[in-house]
């Protein structure tokens, strides 16, 4: 044998021995994706198991009743709704009559000084009565009361204690003077009265 001779003799072994361990790879992602479709009808086997399992499907009773309870809940959620629009509304129109009623007790404030001045003008005196008398109609259409204060005793609810008297002949904290008159829309008070209690 020559030397060119022994140099393919080796090639030809290298590459023999270099082929082996291709083919051998080449084999084990064919395993593998055999594996991989065995391990596919065994998941599709057990998916049928599964679907076994789910609950049973509703009767048309039982789907009459459900349906059912759910209007019963929505009615009464959409009922309450209602009531608590209603009850806003209602709240807010009476805190907007309260605050405009509250922007004209300065003119009753005005018009009480003016019956209290003494005037020698008797035509004048009865033109601010009547305007009196008018404006006290108004306040009663609104629902507008005045808050009762001579004689009754002091509550903090409805009177604002500016001043205090010692007077053995008067109750404890027994109001005995009126500086200002208070007014309430319904139960709400719109101006504290301003008062001197006794005792």
């Amino acid at each position: 044998m020559n030397e060119e001779e022994k140099v393919d003799k080796v090639d030809t072994e290298e590459t023999a021995e270099a082929e082996k361990p291709a083919g051998e790879i080449k084999e084990e992602p064919e395993k593998t994706e055999k594996d991989k479709k065995k391990a596919k009808k065994e998941a599709a086997k057990e998916k049928p198991e599964e679907k076994k399992e789910e609950p049973p499907k509703p009767t048309p009773e039982q789907e009459l009743a459900s349906a059912n309870d759910r209007y019963l809940r929505l009615m009464a959620e959409y009922d309450n709704f209602r009531k608590r629009s209603q009850k806003e509304k209602e709240s807010l129109y009476g805190d907007i009559k309260a605050n405009a009623v509250k922007e004209f007790l300065p003119v009753y404030d005005n018009l009480v000084r003016a019956l209290a001045a003494e005037t020698a003008d008797e035509a004048y005196r009865k033109g601010v009565e009547m305007i009196m008398a008018q404006f006290n109609k108004t306040l009663e259409k609104l629902g507008v009361t005045e808050i009762k204060c001579l004689g009754e005793k002091f509550d903090p609810q409805f009177h604002n204690a500016v001043m205090h008297v010692d007077d053995e002949e008067k109750g404890e904290n027994e109001i005995v003077e009126v500086f200002q008159k208070g007014f309430m829309l319904g139960d709400k008070v719109i101006r504290f009265a301003m008062v001197k209690v006794a005792n």
